[in-house]
């Protein structure tokens, strides 16, 4: 007899396509449950999609003076740009084959949260995309190297104005607070020594250049430790500290499997996978064959841009298919959720959990999912069949739900259209919060 405390293996497969990607069509679900946990576990972190070959690249736009006749045209061309960038990234999440190096390119998005507001180059924001995307499905310290040096981060934290004599602290603070070790683990000493060790850089041109006339050479202490730090051997120090494990494990754990934090016998687990190499997929396969991952209590609540990018690879409509005016709508209910894309609120990133469940956001999702859902062809989903019972089934099926509450099941029975009938599931709570 199954073990009722914990998902049937149906569900830790879908359970795995929901947490480590972004949700499965009907078919590759169903295919997955045929070859169960293992299997599809296996398949989503070592299967890697090509790179993309078709990645925008809008040309760079220097401000004109604020007075100037055509800056008005100017904003709506930097506008452009962000949105035809926005919506790209939400197609290739939508349509890639294997989604596990786009879930954790928006992860990582959403660790080093960087925001075009400020860095008002969103062409800067694609090169950040590709480097999450190439450089953290493995080692996080590679990545958090290839961090310190990126354009966008730099600008978004004022590091391209830290000199010598003259050092920014913001970087230096965020590298060891909100990207390698947590709230807690440095003093402020330790943020001016890390300050000093990441002078130097001079951005130009979508470019940073190393100045050596503006580096601070000397020795620095930071966390006991004395050497001459550049901003290398300051993330080495910093990802070799098993403060950092810990802290990574963790960050992981909170979006990929609960919102409480692990035990300390989960966190040496995952630790002593992730361990001295920093190695994501062995983190992630961890976090994936813990037993809290069977646990269905821990449920959470989806992100509002893996929701919508779920339900577009359920039905087979990215977003990018509807003409302009749903388009346009699309992505304003994504804002109205309080998610878009290169658009976090701040260095912290975006919150989770509860501030996606409000009134307001099943208002948006209900629009998001009409324009979606209403008109045009969805290119996964089976003819509906008749009958009230065996409609709501095609809609369970189709989202990849393992059940219906009571309650749902009701609201759907008064639905007769099945494109409204997607559009009522798809903001129920079994589809909006992964259990």
């Amino acid at each position: 007899m199954p073990d009722r405390g914990a998902l049937s293996e149906r569900a830790v497969v879908r359970r795995l396509h929901d947490r480590l990607g972004l949700g499965a069509t009907r078919q590759d679900l169903e295919q997955s449950i045929l070859e169960g946990p293992d299997v599809t576990l296996t398949k989503l972190l070592t299967i890697d999609e090509p790179a993309p070959t078709n990645v925008p690249d809008p040309p760079q736009i220097r401000d004109l003076p604020a007075d100037d006749p055509a800056r008005k045209a100017q904003d709506q061309q930097r506008s452009d740009q962000e949105r035809q960038a926005i919506l790209w990234w939400l197609d290739r999440m939508a349509t890639v084959k294997a989604p596990r190096a786009e879930k954790l390119t928006w992860f990582w998005h959403g660790h080093f949260a960087t925001s075009n507001e400020k860095v008002r180059d969103v062409g800067l924001m694609l090169t950040q995309n590709q480097t999450f995307r190439a450089q953290g499905q493995d080692s996080v310290a590679k990545l958090a190297q290839a961090m310190v040096v990126d354009p966008a981060l730099n600008i978004w934290l004022d590091n391209h104005t830290n000199r010598k004599f003259a050092p920014n602290e913001n970087l230096g603070r965020e590298l060891m607070e909100l990207f390698t070790l947590g709230v807690g683990e440095y003093s402020e000493s330790d943020v001016r020594q890390a300050a000093r060790a990441l002078t130097g850089w001079s951005y130009k041109d979508r470019a940073l250049t190393f100045k050596k006339a503006n580096f601070d050479d000397g020795p620095k202490t930071v966390l006991g430790s004395i050497a001459g730090l550049d901003s290398d051997s300051l993330v080495d120090l910093l990802t070799a500290r098993p403060d950092s494990a810990r802290f990574i494990a963790t960050r992981l754990w909170n979006r990929l499997v609960s919102s409480d934090s692990p035990s300390e016998a989960e966190l040496e687990q995952l630790t002593d996978a992730y361990g001295p190499g920093t190695s994501v997929r062995g983190l992630l396969r961890a976090l994936a064959t813990s037993a809290a991952f069977r646990d269905p209590t821990k449920t959470l609540v989806k992100q509002p841009v893996e929701w919508a990018v779920g339900l577009a690879r359920a039905v087979g409509r990215p977003v990018g298919t509807l003409d302009d005016k749903d388009r346009a709508t699309a992505l304003n209910q994504l804002k109205a959720l309080g998610q878009t894309p290169f658009r976090p609120p701040n260095v912290g990133g975006w919150p989770a959990g509860a501030p996606y469940i409000t009134p307001t956001a099943t208002v948006a999702r209900v629009r998001f999912a009409a324009v979606l859902l209403t008109g045009g062809t969805l290119g996964s989903v089976d003819d509906p069949p008749s009958g009230t019972n065996a409609r709501a089934e095609w809609a369970r099926a189709t989202l990849g739900v393992d059940a219906w509450s009571a309650r749902t099941r009701a609201a759907l029975s008064q639905v007769a259209d099945p494109r409204q009938l997607l559009i009522v599931a798809a903001v129920s709570p079994e589809y909006v919060v992964s259990g």
